[in-house]
């Protein structure tokens, strides 16, 4: 990310959660940032539709091409389909 555009990018990003949350099928959306600076977000829907509701919406197309143009060094977007899914939860207390 550009240091200098850092405040700039933190509006449309508080802009897109607000947008994308509204989005028919929208589950979550979670951010991460690694050591080395690069930016993951990962937006989960109910089904592929949701997704495509969100992909050409105006106000996330401008914020695509702006993080093209001005936040990022580096841009690239996968879409991903979930092939398994599991979790290992906790045990509540008393159950072994």
């Amino acid at each position: 990310m550009n240091p200098e555009t850092q405040d700039d990018y933190q509006r449309w990003a508080t802009r897109m959660s607000a947008l994308v949350a509204d989005i028919p099928g929208y589950l979550s959306h979670k951010g991460f940032i690694a050591a080395d600076g690069e930016r993951v977000t990962i937006v989960e829907f109910a089904s592929e539709e949701g997704m495509r509701l969100w992909a050409p919406h105006p106000e996330h197309v401008a914020a695509k091409k702006k993080g093209r143009d001005s936040f990022f060094t580096d841009y690239r977007v996968q879409v991903c389909g979930v092939l398994r899914d599991s979790a290992d939860r906790a045990r509540p207390p008393g159950k072994g």
